[in-house]
């Protein structure tokens, strides 16, 4: 006889002898001891996890002829389930949809299902690759799959269900496969060495499950040819380069460069790769696999089950997580993902190669945006003399894994929130950072992590006092600068020349409008942004009151940011970001838009 390869050779025939798809084999199991027998079935899943295999014992369990009726477990030695193994049963009949996907092969189909089958229970229909039948074709099965005779079952195998339509879907019982684990996969193979009498290592089983990537019939077919190119045992090294894994340890040496900044090492290593043959799109999606496992054992330990790697690797990978915080190792991983994806359509694979890894390098130098506005809040109220100290020292090296406690602008504002909104003030930078009182200016800066000190209990909060001269103006730049950003430019303008006065705790405005006017051009979302916006500037509640027919009031000259005076560019500089931008980037502002004036 000729060779039959391991994945065939030891296909399952029992559901007992399904690896890691215990959801469906128990179903199956339940719903035939139960005769509950469903007239359409859709195996979906990864490619190579059983989806066939399960739909051939399922056809054998229908028709064996061991019992009156159907059995959980087929016998595996009448005549029905031979024929059915052996792929050659009358009644059982498999169709490739990926070469029988027209309307002509199913109205064949149908015919043919209206007559009882010749020996067995069942005559079912095994579609393997179902998602690649037209949509006229399936349109055409849509009756016989809805309502088929009883003596027909159809079972659709596909790796893309979401390209059966909904009407198919929906009359049959959908069953969703899953990866095998490593664990499963690794304990197969060992298994299947044993029998074959082949001595394997360890980490070669290891390897081979891994590259296998959640499918068994993968696993088992590199292991067919590990076996051929082996000398008798199976070891680590043959098998990283049977499927062309770089070498043992050669992604932690990478990581340990990027740790240094090294660029003339990354770059020495990558032409010695590429010089014994590494393929740059293979070793870059390796480099992203080690990333994305060292990322694992950062967050949730060494020796979390999310690591499905051997012990070997494991160790690597917890020293390469050493090297590196959380976020750097989140952001080697996004650099090299997006450098895998390149390579799929670039000329030049290896300057790509080597320009992610140098990206790589130099994302040891980025600080988070976090830390920056932080910097620029500190600065802010530092004297002349320290600001010109502070951007003239130059940035001390750290070790390597270790944290940067930075004070956090998100963080402190939410401090902040625990002082008395009478001891902020709103003055013509409204926007900008909030002055505080000497109290709450001696705060020590908020750390984040492990290292932030214990909070201490908050003092009870001071009554408001009574509004000062200015705050009527501060009401007033808060209301227009808010109704100017929700685009009502005609409240804008009707209140602009209008006169406002605050009473107790009413916001009095009088306008030249009529009352018809103001009711039109005033809505329900408006009117509420007023009030909110007002009462936040005032620190209370307040009501509002709208005064129409009253005399145009002459426009007072008013400082930025007011929205009706000054130029738009004198306006853009003195808003707080523009000015943290310029202070901090050395910015310019090029070109200044006002889209309220169209």
């Amino acid at each position: 006889m000729s060779y039959q390869v391991l994945a065939r050779k030891y296909r399952p025939q029992k559901f007992s002898e399904v690896i890691g798809q215990e959801h469906v084999t128990r179903t199956l199991k339940n719903a035939i001891e139960q005769e509950r027998i469903a007239h359409g079935y859709i195996f979906s899943g990864h490619r190579g996890i059983g989806k066939t295999t399960v739909a051939r014992i399922l056809a054998m369990a229908l028709n064996c002829r061991s019992s009156e009726k159907p059995v959980s477990e087929p016998c595996g030695v009448c005549d029905s389930c031979i024929e059915i193994r052996a792929g050659n049963a009358v009644d059982v009949i498999e169709i490739d949809a990926a070469t029988n996907r027209g309307i002509d092969e199913i109205r064949e189909l149908r015919e043919a299902a209206r007559y009882r089958p010749a020996r067995d229970r069942f005559k079912i229909y095994i579609l393997d690759e179902a998602h690649q039948i037209t949509d006229a074709a399936f349109n055409a099965l849509l009756k016989t799959l809805e309502e088929p005779p009883g003596h027909v079952v159809f079972m659709l195998a596909t790796t893309q269900p979401e390209d059966i339509p909904q009407t198919i879907r929906s009359r049959c019982q959908h069953f969703s496969f899953r990866a095998v684990k490593f664990e499963q996969i690794v304990e197969q193979l060992r298994d299947l060495c044993g029998r074959e009498n082949i001595q394997a290592d360890e980490d070669a089983l290891a390897q081979l499950a891994e590259a296998g990537d959640g499918s068994m019939r993968d696993a088992l077919s590199i292991l067919d040819q590990a076996i051929a190119s082996s000398e008798g045992k199976l070891s680590a090294d043959a098998v990283r380069q049977l499927i062309g894994v770089p070498p043992s340890g050669v992604l932690e040496e990478i990581m340990q460069a990027v740790a240094r900044s090294s660029s003339e090492e990354i770059l020495q290593i990558v032409d010695r790769l590429l010089a014994e043959g590494q393929n740059p799109v293979h070793f870059a999606r390796q480099l992203a696999r080690f990333l994305r496992n060292a990322t694992v054992a950062k967050v949730a330990g060494a020796a979390s089950s999310l690591l499905q790697i051997s012990s070997d690797e494991r160790a690597r990978v917890a020293r390469a997580a050493e090297l590196f915080s959380e976020e750097d190792l989140t952001r080697h991983l996004q650099i090299m993902l997006r450098t895998h994806s390149e390579l799929g359509y670039r000329q030049e694979q290896r300057f790509h190669l080597e320009l992610g890894l140098l990206k790589l390098a130099h994302a040891q130098r980025l600080l988070p945006i976090e830390q920056l506005l932080s910097g620029v809040e500190a600065n802010r109220g530092a004297t002349p003399e320290r600001k010109l100290t502070l951007a003239s020292e130059p940035r001390k090296p750290e070790s390597p894994g270790a944290s940067r406690p930075f004070v956090s602008p998100f963080a402190a504002d939410s401090a902040r929130k625990g002082t008395p909104r009478s001891e902020f003030s709103a003055g013509e930078n409204d926007r900008a950072a909030p002055v505080r009182s000497p109290a709450a200016a001696n705060t020590t800066p908020v750390v984040m992590g492990s290292a932030a000190p214990a909070v201490a209990a908050k003092p009870a909060p001071e009554k408001n006092p009574e509004p000062q001269a200015n705050n009527l103006e501060q009401v007033r730049v808060a209301v227009m600068n808010a109704l100017a950003k929700a685009d009502q430019n005609i409240l804008c303008t009707m209140f602009d020349a209008g006169d406002w006065n605050v009473d107790g705790n009413q916001l009095i405005i009088s306008v030249a409008a009529s009352a018809t006017l103001i009711d039109m051009s005033m809505s329900a979302d408006a009117k509420r942004l007023i009030i909110a916006t007002a009462s936040g500037a005032l620190g209370r509640a307040i009501k509002l009151q709208i005064l129409s027919g009253a005399k145009p009031a002459t426009v007072p000259q008013r400082s930025a940011p007011h929205y009706a005076n000054g130029s738009s560019r004198a306006r853009a500089e003195e808003e707080p970001v523009v000015r943290r931008m310029k202070e901090k980037f050395g910015a310019e502002i090029r070109t200044v838009i006002d889209y309220r004036k169209n």
